[in-house]
């Protein structure tokens, strides 16, 4: 790979970034939505076994470095209440395996394929914090082995294979959450049950911000000298997916995956799906985009204070506007490079719901003040459920009774289908349109879009 690491006042790219409008007249063209392999297409679904509710629930973790390790802890802490058992842990780095293995305790097994953990019959239920571009073959590969999937945000690496891990939980039958824990925070499903009781008339538009600022460089996580080629399988790691990345161990990728665009879409991959899962959620009814546009710049170059770091692909500043078949516009903001976030608000023709904390509030608009004379505007007291706790205790909750869970697969594909748009939109330099009964995408104008994915683009 070709790249170049920064000093202190270089500001040079670790490679020359992608000629958008070159590579837009490239991928443009009329295509099927399913070109990659499909992951485990080949294999009859497992259903797994009957789980009750006064069952155990036997937990395996594939990919325990922070975020994994997050759910480890948490998981463990409240493993009497949640009714559990931890039995394997898996990573491709054996120091953070047998991390994982100690602070669980017990015969906790370790592994480093993944699979011998979705070998083993006494396991129910799979934990998935991988880099993303495993995140569906973990997760399909899971589900057809009978396993429960809660896997991290986002979903998936790239559209088509969200739709994949779709179609894979409608034939296996599957418990699948994903790792937006606002979901099961009380307030959004508050503003949800006030917006299809029609307390603000038709919706549209809603707004929300996720905004950090750091001055040496979002991801710049320390780089561990324990990692090794000969400690890491970097094989493993990287898979047959990626097309464009180091052939051998880089603990600068390995670490700050999050920077750069094979692994991950960055801001929008990381930060976004926070924001867009509830507020998805919090419409009532959640629908698939009609069409996204989003621009995003890399313009203070952050990781030129970071010496020894590669520039990232990613951009440091995105905004995405979106829009719903309903009428409804959605406009997000996410920055590493300022803090000052938007006010948290969902507007209808009659009023505004205000989200913050444990609250949610009524604005009537002024032509409909009197309307509202007498009405109840204010909801605190709302329990907050934003933590990761929560977030696992409702989807083991919905394991055992065949609930829905609240970051369930009906939203986090339309929620994929908004982050994926607005990466080709982004990167492509063009709006995008899609219809929701053919998963198709095109061009203002008209023409079919390739949707991208692994190796289609220079840097992909």
């Amino acid at each position: 790979m070709d790249k170049q690491k920064t000093t202190p006042n270089s500001g040079e790219n670790r490679r020359t970034f992608i000629k958008k409008t070159a590579t837009a007249s490239a991928v443009v063209a009329t295509a099927s939505m399913f070109r990659t392999p499909v992951y485990g297409q080949n294999k009859a679904p497992s259903t797994g076994k009957v789980i009750g509710a006064n069952d155990r629930i036997v937990v395996g973790y594939i990919g325990v470095g922070g975020q994994g390790m997050a759910h480890v802890r948490s998981q463990k802490d409240n493993a009497s209440a949640n009714n559990i058992s931890q039995a394997a842990v898996c990573d491709v780095w054996t120091k953070r395996t047998e991390g994982a293995k100690s602070t669980i305790g017990g015969d906790c097994q370790g592994y480093e394929d993944y699979r011998k953990v979705l070998e083993r019959k006494d396991i129910d239920a799979v934990c998935i914090a991988t880099v993303d571009h495993w995140h569906t073959k973990c997760s399909i590969d899971a589900m057809n082995a009978g396993k429960h999937v809660y896997v991290e945000k986002p979903m998936t690496r790239y559209l088509e294979e969200g739709f994949q891990i779709y179609d894979a939980v409608q034939k296996t039958k599957m418990v699948l959450q994903v790792g937006s824990q606002g979901c099961s925070d009380a307030k959004w499903h508050k503003a949800a049950e006030l917006v299809r009781s029609g307390k603000i008339g038709k919706v549209v538009l809603s707004q929300g911000s996720y905004m950090r600022n750091s001055p040496k460089g979002e991801w710049n996580y320390n780089i561990d000298k324990d990692a090794k080629p000969d400690t890491v399988n970097w094989k493993q790691w990287m898979g047959a997916q990626i097309k464009h990345a180091p052939k051998s161990f880089d603990g600068d990728h390995y670490f700050r995956w999050r920077k750069y665009y094979p692994y991950c879409a960055g801001l929008l991959g990381d930060l976004f799906p926070h924001k867009l899962h509830p507020y998805m959620l919090a419409t009532g009814n959640p629908e698939f985009p009609a069409r996204v546009a989003c621009i995003g710049m890399r313009k203070v170059e952050t990781d030129k204070l970071t010496p020894g770091t590669y520039m990232r692909d990613v951009p440091e500043i995105v905004q995405l506007i979106a829009e719903f078949p309903s009428g409804m516009l959605m406009h997000i903001t996410s920055s590493t490079v300022n803090e000052q976030g938007t006010s948290e608000m969902i507007r209808g023709h009659k009023a505004s719901l205000v989200m913050g904390g444990n609250r949610v509030e009524i604005k009537p608009e002024r032509p409909f003040a009197d309307d509202y004379e007498g009405e109840k505007l204010t909801f605190d007291g709302i329990k907050p459920g934003e933590s990761i706790s929560e977030h696992e205790k409702n989807w083991f909750d919905c394991i055992r009774t065949g609930k829905t869970p609240n970051a369930n697969i009906d939203l986090a594909v339309k929620v994929q289908t908004v982050i994926s748009l607005a990466e080709m939109s982004e990167r492509l330099n063009i709006m995008c349109l899609f219809d929701a009964k053919t998963r198709k995408i095109t061009t203002a104008d008209g023409k079919p879009i390739k949707p991208i994915t692994y190796g289609t683009l220079d840097i992909s």
